[in-house]
């Protein structure tokens, strides 16, 4: 809710700042919401931990998933009409579109996995918690151009993103610390 708040008060922000701003809304609520769904249909995760000791446990993860896929849809329609209404994407621009929403994903997609790979997990973490939480909570961003409520027009000026390397070169280090770093597992104990 955050970043929705924030990416509809940048009115005057640039259309940079407010992609951002667009990515951080999309990758969390899906995640969030995704995340409901995944742990009703495999029973593992923390939902899953959650409902363990419920009675009727298959009604609780049940719910789980009906839970899931209502706020997974609910989410694609609020990060759509954000693409379009606040970072000011139109419609029917889906050559842009596409553009603006697969580089995201699959840069999701690597850097969950590169990270978990470096995990004392190992390959099993990448399998079952990092591949479906990168490819599968953030597939809404591949099809969400679909789901944009007809009528929904930009309310913000949109002028093409053009390569900044400061950001760049930030995006490159936060990244190198979370594979290296995020990615191995912090130890808190002993």
């Amino acid at each position: 809710m955050v970043f929705w708040i924030a990416l509809r008060s940048a009115t005057g922000g640039s259309v940079r700042l407010r992609f951002f701003l667009f990515t951080s809304l999309a990758f969390n609520l899906f995640a969030g919401t995704g995340y409901f769904f995944f742990s009703g249909v495999t029973n593992f995760g923390d939902w899953a931990v959650v409902i363990a000791g419920f009675d009727a446990h298959w009604l609780w993860r049940a719910l789980l998933v009906v839970a899931g896929m209502a706020s997974y849809y609910a989410a694609v329609l609020v990060v759509g009409t954000a693409l379009v209404r606040y970072v000011g994407v139109p419609r029917n621009a889906l050559r842009r579109q596409r553009k603006l929403t697969l580089i995201p994903y699959f840069s999701a997609v690597f850097l969950l996995c590169a990270g978990g790979l470096l995990n004392p997990i190992g390959i099993q973490l990448v399998w079952q918690s990092a591949l479906p939480g990168a490819a599968g909570a953030h597939s809404g961003l591949l099809w969400l151009r679909y789901y944009i409520p007809k009528g929904t027009v930009p309310e913000r000026q949109s002028d093409g993103i053009d390569r900044n390397y400061a950001w760049i070169i930030v995006a490159v280090a936060l990244s190198l610390v979370f594979i290296f770093v995020l990615g191995r597992g912090i130890v808190l104990h002993r």
